[in-house]
């Protein structure tokens, strides 16, 4: 079974930039479509962006244009590039195998001044 693990998680002013990381176990890595999704206080889970085996993303409105998805085959890590950060941005942010449905602990993304 794949486990996953987020890292890159911080605070950060309106405007900045993150990079999160999702390190995953497993050999099955490549053959997956993975995606990134997070959860604010009093909100339901949503999807942020996915990307299939083979690279083809998808994003969500809201982060169109400011966000970008990526992986390292060879890493066996998932990425999200996040541009110009906005306070309603602020959520616990999940990785997640999406074929099997396996979730990462989270990784907190604060944007504040």
């Amino acid at each position: 079974q794949v486990q996953l693990v987020e890292s890159g998680g911080g605070l950060v002013q309106p405007g900045g930039s993150l990079r999160l990381s999702c390190a995953a176990s497993g050999s099955i890595f490549s053959i997956n479509a993975m995606g990134w999704y997070r959860q604010a206080p009093g909100k339901q889970r949503e999807m942020v962006a996915t990307i299939t085996s083979r690279g083809s993303t998808n994003y969500a409105d809201s982060v169109q244009g400011r966000f970008t998805i990526s992986r390292d085959n060879a890493k066996n890590t998932v990425y999200l590039q996040m541009n110009s950060l906005k306070p309603e941005d602020t959520a616990v942010y999940y990785c997640r195998v999406l074929r099997t449905g396996t979730w990462g602990q989270g990784t907190q993304v604060t944007v504040s001044s």
